[in-house]
């Protein structure tokens, strides 16, 4: 084995001083214990970095894997000749199961894999959502790709224009609030759409990210182009023996989440009719009994995460489809607008995707060079998009706040001939 060389880091070290484990340690460790050049010099750059004042990597242009577009970030060091073992420190994203569940057997391959052919660094998992393999040279892609697909069943995630690789929470697996069967809609869209995941043709990114409730821990409102989001339509179920246990005190609110209250007894008044956001809810102190106007709940999920043995979601259950969140890149931060409030799914998700291709045929056609769907929507029009592109009935689910312009504006067919009709049908009805 070749001598290894280590740099003097010492704006890097300072990184150890914290309370919290670092990510300097980790890496510091992994290369003592495997003597891994890449690992020394890539603490060497970080550290030339941290005194320049600017990146040392650079992107030398599309690299990749035969027969895909995406799935591995090219990165190359634009100081070779002091760090020559990080010349190419390529990234390759790795498709994650649905929800995350690995075998451990499947990680320890994984593993063994990583090390031989690269850094030996990864990432499980990141705001991307894939299994990073983090640094290896281009010559060693392709044994890459064939050990992932062939010893291990594995493929690679998206990158690049196109759609990234769709992500859900744990789903009906660990989950009693799941409306949905997260995994099998991930999967199932996952396998619909290999040809988007892995040959980018959109303008920009394209997120699919699916939560079972509207606790939405994924954070799919705030993270996707398309956010699902598992909720139902029927009543919320009560249990009003154990809303009487809550407010007895016999049973701790938030699953004992906050054993060591300090502001008193549990007030079942203060902490849940109070701070409903639809004030929808009502406690009968005289009869010991909790009412819900099930038509003016908006699903915050609230009371049942408070008194979780007393309240849960309906029966009649399916999702909430919403459209254009996003990381502030061109333009600011957005939240996802709700398109379809209720939309049943049940395999194989036809309704789904009908709405999922009419929204990419009207985006790859009119979408510019690195708009994001919301943008796009923001550009066209909310009405427009949901009446001209995806055929839908505006409803009030749609709208944010009310009009505020005394404005009405009409589609140029709607106006043409239109006023001449109204005046001719006036007169008939009223002759001079």
């Amino acid at each position: 084995m070749a001598d290894i060389k280590k740099h003097d880091t010492p704006m890097v070290d300072e990184l150890k001083s914290g309370p919290w484990p670092s990510f300097v340690d980790d890496i510091y460790s992994y290369a003592e214990k495997h003597q891994k050049q890449a690992c020394f010099d890539l603490m060497g750059q970080l550290e030339l970095s941290y005194k320049h004042k600017e990146t040392h990597w650079k992107h030398g242009g599309i690299v990749g894997v035969f027969g895909y577009g995406g799935g591995v970030i090219g990165r190359y060091s634009d100081q070779q000749d002091k760090f020559p073992a990080i010349w190419a420190f390529h990234t390759i994203r790795v498709n994650q199961p649905a929800s995350k569940w690995y075998h451990s057997s499947a990680l320890r391959k994984l593993c063994d894999m990583w090390d031989h052919r690269g850094s030996g660094m990864l990432n499980t998992h990141g705001s991307t959502g894939d299994l990073v393999l983090l640094g290896t040279v281009t010559e060693q892609l392709e044994p890459i790709f064939y050990d992932l697909t062939h010893q291990m069943n594995m493929d690679l995630g998206g990158s690049g224009s196109n759609l990234r690789t769709p992500s859900c929470c744990v789903g009906k697996a660990r989950c009693e609030w799941s409306c949905i069967d997260t995994q099998a809609l991930t999967y199932d869209l996952t396998m619909t759409y290999q040809d988007e995941l892995h040959r980018p043709a959109f303008p920009y990114k394209f997120k699919f990210k699916i939560s079972g409730c509207p606790n939405d821990c994924v954070a799919a409102i705030a993270r996707a182009d398309l956010s699902i989001i598992g909720t139902w339509i029927d009543d919320i179920r009560i249990d009003q023996e154990a809303v009487r246990a809550y407010v007895g005190g016999e049973l701790k609110p938030n699953a004992g989440a906050h054993s060591d209250r300090d502001w008193g007894p549990f007030d079942i008044q203060k902490e849940v009719i109070d701070l409903c956001p639809t004030q929808c809810m009502y406690w009968d102190e005289k009869e010991k009994k909790l009412y819900i106007n099930n038509k003016e709940c908006n699903r915050c999920m609230h009371c049942i995460n408070v008194m979780p043995e007393a309240l849960r979601p309906g029966t009649d259950t399916g999702a909430t489809i919403l459209m254009g969140a996003k990381a502030p890149i061109l333009e600011g931060a957005q939240l996802s607008t709700v398109i379809v409030p209720f939309m049943r799914l049940e395999p194989p998700y036809d309704n789904l995707k009908e709405l999922i291709e009419k929204t990419w045929d009207f985006w790859m056609e009119n979408g510019k060079n690195r708009e994001r769907l919301g943008e796009l929507i923001q550009r066209v029009g909310l009405n427009r998009f949901i009446v001209d592109v995806l055929g839908l009935k505006p409803i009030p689910q749609h709208v944010r706040e009310p009009r505020s312009n005394p404005y009405v504006f009409w589609k140029e067919e709607e106006v043409e001939g239109g006023w001449q009709r109204d005046v001719a049908e006036f007169r008939k009805r009223h002759p001079a």
